[in-house]
């Protein structure tokens, strides 16, 4: 084989390795499109609230990053097929107008089973990984306790946080991992993993396994920070935003990012992600398999970012529908998804579809090789394919709100039928008998104590 086939052979080997991240790819973007993003954000944000205004879609969608990478995501599908910049801003703009208060209708029976009212709404655009993971949970968890209920021997109750338990685990899984990575590429190569913004090289064997501990406990400190932030917004944004929404879009409900619903089941987090990266590594296997010699789909690496975020939302919604084998099978899926999805997305993105990165969450995945796949129709035929794309998911948003969400539907109601009732507490003769020691008598002069009250 001559020298230029081998060095093209290994560029097109290594750009077949894609890392999702969806802040990499939109900053590779906006350095050719960075005016035509913004107009394009601007306009769609605009379209939403008119339509949330007079619709039945009264979401506001307030994640304002995946915005801007929606945005992103349209302008380089659109401005790939050749539009001018006029086009693609209307265009473009329209269809984000319609994806910020549809996406959020279709989760939004699952995110009430979370939530346990009206008050948010899922403002993500790993939508569709969500719905997956509640729809599995509903059929592989109608007996599955909640993940919130697992019982632990009384030497690991302090696991029962949920902080501390992602803490540990992450500690372990950075410390397996580094040893690995010790044994494959050698010392050399290995104390050096941890020199990137301003780390310095380990010096022996201790010093880089406490780096990889030092590594575990500041992504638990993280998760924590993420944590205390959610429940800030809980707490202070969403009754601000109801006063301003009042007079703008009466009767709105604020669509937020996926962390909002990490403390409505912390343990179903740290399960999800850990299931959703399963995933990704056993979808990785089938594309190295099968994906890549077949069909040319690059090999998407799973990344942390995508697998935890998405992956512990995905596990959420699957433990309010089917428990723990919810929370399991339904993230599991999620990972399957983000791992084919930003496969397929590559294929439409064109000059772009040639880094070592892509967009990571499952709504960039199916909506831009949708919209991908309908811009090859030509200029105007390509156009009028992608409005009728938009016309049609806002069709079915309306229709769904309208005969599913505003009628009350319960994803988990049969779940709830099935599961066994609580064990009723001891009663008082036996809560008695748990007393191992005798009551300590009053000292001497002590005032008599006041009667119990009455039923007690």
């Amino acid at each position: 084989m001559s020298r230029p086939l081998c060095d093209t052979a290994v560029a097109r080997g290594r750009r077949s390795r894609v890392i999702p991240a969806n802040e990499a790819i939109a900053g590779i973007a906006q350095d050719r499109f960075g005016a035509r993003v913004a107009w394009l954000m601007i306009l769609g944000f605009a379209v939403a609230l008119v339509l949330a205004r007079f619709t039945p879609l009264r979401y506001v969608f307030l994640t304002g990053h995946h915005m801007l990478f929606m945005a992103t995501l349209l302008t380089m599908v659109l401005a790939a097929s050749g539009r001018s910049s006029v086009s693609v801003v209307v265009v473009g703009g329209l269809l984000l107008g319609i994806l910020l208060v549809a996406m959020p209708a279709f989760a939004h029976p699952w995110t009430k089973r979370i939530t346990g009212n009206n008050s948010i709404a899922i403002g993500h655009f790993g939508t569709a990984g969500y719905i997956l993971s509640g729809a599995a949970g509903q059929l592989v968890g109608k007996r599955s306790r909640s993940t919130e209920d697992m019982k632990l021997p009384e030497g690991l109750r302090f696991l029962r946080d949920s902080m501390v338990a992602t803490a540990l685990s992450m500690v372990l899984i950075y410390v397996i991992m580094s040893l690995a990575h010790l044994a494959k590429a050698g010392r050399a190569t290995a104390f050096k993993a941890f020199t990137a913004e301003g780390g310095s090289a380990a010096t022996d064997l201790g010093n880089y396994v406490m780096q990889s501990v030092m590594q575990g406990l500041q992504f638990g400190i993280a998760v924590a920070v993420i944590l205390f932030g959610v429940r800030t917004i809980l707490g202070e944004l969403v009754p601000a935003f109801q006063g301003i929404a009042g007079k703008l879009v009466p009767g709105a409900v604020p669509s937020l990012d996926a962390p909002i619903v990490f403390p409505y089941a912390q343990n179903a987090v740290l399960i999800g992600f850990l299931a959703s990266f399963l995933g990704g590594l056993v979808s990785l296997a089938l594309l190295t398999w099968i994906g890549h010699p077949a069909f040319g789909l690059a090999l998407v690496l799973p990344g942390l970012v995508p697998h935890f975020f998405t992956g512990g939302a995905a596990g959420v919604y699957g433990n309010a529908t089917g428990g723990r084998r919810g929370a399991v099978v339904g993230a599991f899926l999620n990972g399957v998804l983000i791992t084919f999805l930003p496969a397929l997305l590559l294929k439409v993105l064109g000059a772009f579809g040639k880094e070592n990165t892509t967009f990571g969450d499952a709504d960039f995945g199916w909506f831009g090789t949708l919209l991908g796949n309908a811009a090859k129709a030509g200029a105007t035929g390509g156009g009028i394919a992608m409005l009728a794309i938009g016309a049609v998911l806002l069709g079915a948003a309306i229709l769904f709100q309208k005969r599913v969400v505003d009628t009350g539907w319960d994803p988990g109601a049969r779940r709830d039928a099935l599961l066994p009732p609580e064990a009723p507490a001891p009663a008082g003769p036996a809560t008695a008998a748990v007393r191992t020691h005798a009551k300590i008598a009053p000292p001497p002069g002590a005032p008599t104590p006041p009667p119990p009250p009455e039923g007690s």
